[in-house]
């Protein structure tokens, strides 16, 4: 049985945090259980899942008993540690195949065209490249490169940067292990690690990224990272403009107006309802 884990789980130790209005608790800590893990930067024990989320730990090893049986959790028995299992990834999976970021962002995407009366893009990070996901070109404004399906090298891009800005160091060093990782595009853009690191301190810094020039010629972007429940840039949207359309001094306020659009777009991933 799981509960033989740890020597006698107290009961009802904690009180739970599950919410007074939750017609199905069991549903409801099930799914708390699945979002922390989800979170962890590995398997945790279950008393450490208990305490994160005020819930008796008889609570959790029923839950996770439950969830190991249909594959959702993984038990480590030798390390007394639970995390997820090959079920929530083929959810993650099916979350894939359905392109709900296409379906979710697109609308949004318009919205944010027709206000600010230029052309936007909805993108995802895939190994060091972007891929554009969605873009919605405004009226009298010239075609871009970045066309729905196509990759381009994400330090190159504002899109890019700003997911890439929201990236663990760890994980930044492993996608850029030295200068080969760099491709170039007549010759702009950082060329290292040191280059890149210095770029995305800015770009942290400012709260938005930014390209000017640097993909094609006469066109700037500004970009917002869009983040999922745990913080992970799940996407970006970026704003690209003839350069002589906006001026430098206004790219602050128009990152403003694009974080706006992140932060619906976030909302909707997480499942959240308008408050």
């Amino acid at each position: 049985m799981a509960q033989a884990e740890e020597s006698t789980p107290p009961q009802g130790s904690a009180r739970s945090k599950v919410p007074a209005h939750s017609k199905v608790p069991a549903a409801e800590g099930t799914l708390r259980i699945l979002s922390h893990l989800a979170t962890q930067r590995g398997p945790v024990p279950a008393s450490a899942i208990a305490t994160a989320l005020g819930l008796p730990r008889s609570t959790v090893y029923q839950l996770l008993a439950v969830l190991a049986e249909r594959g959702f959790v993984v038990h480590l028995p030798e390390e007394r540690r639970y995390g997820l299992g090959l079920a929530a990834f083929e959810l993650s999976t099916g979350f894939s195949r359905q392109e709900p970021l296409s379906h979710l962002g697109r609308p949004l995407v318009a919205q944010l065209v027709d206000r600010l009366g230029e052309s936007a893009h909805l993108v995802v990070l895939h190994g060091r490249d972007v891929i554009y996901l969605v873009e919605e070109r405004a009226p009298r404004r010239p075609s871009l490169v970045t066309d729905v399906g196509v990759r381009l090298p994400g330090h190159l891009t504002a899109s890019g940067r700003a997911l890439l800005a929201a990236l663990p160091a760890a994980q930044l060093r492993a996608l850029y292990p030295n200068a080969a990782a760099f491709q170039e595009r007549d010759g702009r853009g950082p060329r290292t690690s040191t280059e890149l690191r210095r770029l995305l301190d800015q770009v942290r810094r400012q709260g938005y990224a930014q390209e000017d020039g640097e993909i094609t010629a006469g066109m700037a972007s500004v970009a917002v990272a869009v983040r999922d429940h745990a913080g992970w840039p799940a996407a970006s949207i970026a704003v690209t403009f003839p350069r002589d359309a906006i001026a430098e001094s206004e790219w602050p306020a128009l990152a403003e107006r694009i974080s706006g659009t992140a932060a619906e777009l976030s909302r909707r991933i997480r499942g959240r309802q308008p408050v």
